[in-house]
C-alpha cells in the first residue's frame, strides 16, 4: 500500500479519485476543515502552511508513513505574501516538518506550479527554456522548485509546470464572452495555453507513478493559440458575440508538452476547442443557457 499526502483542494482531490484505492491511501492537508461526508477518497485533517506549528503532527506514527505527496497549493489571494507564503515558504516547511524517517522513505514529491514563470516570448518553450522572474509570482514559484531539489533526491523530486486550467467549475471564459466583457488581444505574440483540470490531475497521478522521471515537466494541451483566434472559435460555439479586439503588447508563449507525451502521458482534450463544444452542447441537451 502506497500512502499520498495531498496538500491543495480541486486538483489533489481529482487526482486522487484518479488512484486506484486497493493500492493507494489519501491523506489530505487544508487551511479549513472538510466534512466528513464530502464523498472523496481523502482523508482529510487541518492544517496550515502559513502556520509551521500546525504542521507538527505529521510526526506522529499514524501520520509520518506516507510514501508519496502532491503539493498543489492555491494562494488565498493573488498577493506576494501569499505566494511566498504557500509556495517559498510554504513547502520547505512542510518538507522540514517531516521526520528523517519519512524523508529517507519518501519515493516521489510531485510540485505543481505553473508556466507563469516564463515571460512572453517568441520560440517554442520546452523545460529547458530559461525563467524569466519578472514578477512575484514566478520569484515564489521558482523558489519552491529551487527548494524542492535542495531537500530531496532527484529521483524523488518533480515539478509539473501547468498552463492555464479551464473545465467544470472555470467557466470564467464562456461567462465573460457571453456578457460581452472580453477583449481579445490583438497584435503579435499572443499565444493561449491550457489544460483541461482533468488532464492536469491525469498528468499528477502519471508521475507518481512514473518508475523515472525528469525533474521537470510542462503539463499543457498539445494545441497553443493565438488568444483572438482562441477567443472568436470559443464565442462561436458557445453561440456568443465575437469578442472586440484590443491592441495589447505580447502577452504569450507557446508551450511544448513533447516531453510529458514522451514519458507516456495523452491528454483526453488535446484541443481546449473540443471541450467547449461538448460543454455547450450538454448544455443545450439540459436546457441551460
Amino acid at each position: 500500500m502506497k500512502t499520498l499526502l495531498l496538500i491543495g483542494g480541486d486538483l489533489c482531490t481529482r487526482t486522487a479519485n484518479l488512484l486506484d484505492p486497493s493500492v493507494w491511501k489519501c491523506i489530505g492537508l487544508r487551511r479549513r476543515a472538510v466534512p466528513a461526508d464530502s464523498g472523496c477518497t481523502i482523508t482529510w485533517y487541518q492544517a496550515d502552511l502559513q502556520d509551521p506549528s500546525s504542521l507538527s503532527f505529521l510526526r506522529s506514527s499514524a501520520l509520518s508513513e506516507f510514501t508519496h505527496i502532491l503539493y498543489a497549493p492555491a494562494p488565498s489571494t493573488r498577493t506576494e505574501a501569499d505566494y511566498l507564503a504557500v509556495y517559498a515558504d510554504g513547502l520547505p516547511a512542510l518538507l522540514k516538518s517531516l521526520s528523517p524517517d519519512t524523508l529517507r522513505n519518501l519515493q516521489r514529491c510531485v510540485l505543481v506550479t505553473s508556466s507563469a514563470v516564463w515571460a512572453p516570448m517568441e520560440g517554442l518553450v520546452n523545460e529547458t527554456t530559461p525563467v524569466t522572474l519578472t514578477n512575484f509570482r514566478s520569484r515564489a514559484m521558482v523558489r519552491a522548485e529551487d527548494a524542492l531539489n535542495s531537500l530531496l533526491p532527484k529521483h524523488v523530486a518533480v515539478t509539473l509546470r501547468l498552463s492555464g486550467l479551464y473545465g467544470p467549475g472555470r467557466e470564467y471564459l464562456v461567462n465573460a464572452l457571453r456578457a460581452g466583457k472580453m477583449k481579445a488581444p490583438d497584435g503579435p505574440g499572443h499565444w493561449g495555453n491550457r489544460i483541461h483540470i482533468d488532464d492536469a490531475a491525469s498528468a499528477c497521478r502519471h508521475l507518481l507513478e512514473l518508475p523515472a522521471p525528469q525533474s521537470l515537466y510542462i503539463g499543457t494541451d498539445d494545441h497553443p493559440v493565438p488568444l483572438a483566434d482562441f477567443y472568436d472559435a470559443v464565442a462561436e460555439v458557445v453561440g456568443a458575440p465575437a469578442p472586440a479586439r484590443e491592441l495589447q503588447p505580447p502577452s504569450g508563449k507557446r508551450l511544448s508538452n513533447a516531453t510529458l507525451r514522451a514519458a507516456g502521458w495523452v491528454p483526453k482534450w488535446p484541443r481546449a476547442l473540443e471541450w467547449y463544444a461538448r460543454y455547450h452542447s450538454h448544455q443545450q441537451d439540459s436546457g441551460e443557457r
